[in-house]
């Protein structure tokens, strides 16, 4: 009998990932809560951690414990391989050129105020714009709006139709002489919303202007190469796609990062200082002050492995396969809105039910140990576009199964059942 078989595919179907070995992988699903078995569908505010990852980051405290980079004892020079070898999976991961454009900060939220203030500081200026869409999570647009303030430029939003997605013919109307940095999330973590990005990218660039994707809700979802977007900047972070919190990913093109000022001084960022003058490290450190996330990058690094050990493509099949079943479930429930309907979605059902407050309902799932997120998702222009204060939002992962689908719908006609009597 042939030992060749990915583990993690399925024997009846070798396309298919089989989800019920990949759940052993992570321990913390195999809990339960309030007397229930967790389903846990709350992946696009943080995902669960497969034990490789675990394993990683204690192996690195137990063993590798120490300062990188100028250290030229045992423990030093490991840890420093470890940390350079992480900056290496993420180059491959999302396809950048080399790993002077990686850059490792705490996640998407400083990488995005990275670029605003270095690259925004130094090029825009009193009058310029700033395009972004209707579907942006706070981390998109109030770096954004301290950088307009600061600078005199001014904040654009592109607008979005009843389904949830991109007008684009209104983004390009909006892309005028005055544009100098576009914007825009790769998926909405509010909606899941997939947005046109490539297409996007091409618009800005027939007119350069340069462009920065927020990718914190895509690259778990589907394969992203940066060189195929073309785009100039682009952000995720390492707790949402199975990796450590405290850790993420700017990428940006080499020559833009080249010609940007630093963005926090200390040590790491310099290569001499004086009291008269400081010259700056080279990529990818002159953006790294201080002692990094050492044991979080050498975890990301890890997790980016093990989702490509499983194929993102068959990672992007499932949930495609998982969200139409879970869609048809929900919108069969009676008193059931789904908020957001675009064709192109990823991972995310943002609901509300008739009579009954987002909070109450998360409330009562829990009971039944469903884990969803209520409230406004880090994105209230969203909600104020579809007319709710609120939504309840279950998120999906490559661990989930049809069977969470069944529980979570079961669950939300219960808490119809409780609380609308």
């Amino acid at each position: 009998m042939s030992t060749n078989r990915n583990p993690v595919l399925s024997v009846e179907n070798p396309t298919r990932l089989d989800v019920q070995a990949i759940r052993k992988d992570f321990p913390g699903l195999a809990q339960q809560i309030n007397g229930f078995p967790l389903v846990y569908l709350d992946n696009a505010a943080t995902s669960q951690k497969p034990w490789t990852v675990i394993e990683a980051v204690d192996r690195f405290y137990r063993s590798d414990c120490s300062n990188v980079h100028r250290g030229v004892h045992e423990l030093s020079q490991r840890a420093t391989k470890a940390y350079e070898d992480a900056r290496g999976s993420v180059k491959r991961f999302i396809n950048a050129r080399n790993e002077r454009e990686i850059i490792f900060v705490r996640g998407t939220t400083e990488a995005i105020n990275l670029v605003a203030n270095s690259y925004g500081r130094s090029h825009l200026k009193a009058g310029d714009e700033i395009l972004i869409s209707a579907l942006e999570h706070h981390s998109n647009i109030v770096p954004w709006q301290l950088l307009s303030e600061l600078t005199g430029a001014r904040l654009v939003v592109a607008p979005i139709n009843d389904a949830g997605e991109l007008m684009l013919e209104e983004f390009e109307r909006r892309l005028g002489p005055k544009t100098a940095l576009v914007a825009i999330a790769h998926v909405s973590n509010a909606l899941g919303t997939v947005m046109p990005a490539a297409e996007i990218v091409r618009m800005a660039h027939d007119r350069k202007v340069p462009v920065l994707i927020d990718g914190a809700q895509a690259v778990s979802h589907f394969r992203v190469d940066v060189r195929e977007l073309g785009c100039d900047f682009y952000t995720f972070s390492g707790h949402k796609v199975f990796g450590p919190t405290g850790i993420g990913v700017l990428y940006g093109r080499e020559d833009l990062l080249d010609r940007m000022p630093p963005y926090q001084g200390g040590g790491d960022m310099i290569r001499s200082v004086t009291f008269e003058k400081t010259t700056y490290n080279e990529l990818p450190y002159k953006f790294e002050a201080g002692t990094p996330h050492v044991a979080g990058a050498i975890g990301l690094g890890v997790a980016l492995e093990y989702l490509v050990r499983l194929g993102v493509d068959h990672i992007t099949a499932h949930e495609r396969e998982l969200l139409a079943y879970g869609t048809q479930l929900l919108e069969s429930i009676r008193g059931l809105r789904l908020i957001g309907t675009a064709r192109q979605k990823a991972g995310v059902l943002s609901f509300v039910l008739e009579g009954i407050h987002p909070h109450d309902a998360g409330t009562v799932l829990d009971r039944l140990g469903i884990a969803v997120r209520t409230g406004h998702h880090c994105a209230q222009p969203v909600m104020e576009r579809f007319g709710v204060p609120a939504t309840t939002r279950a998120s999906l992962a490559l661990y989930n199964t049809k069977s969470e689908m069944d529980a979570l719908a079961d669950g939300v006609r219960r808490v119809q059942e409780l609380l609308n009597g």
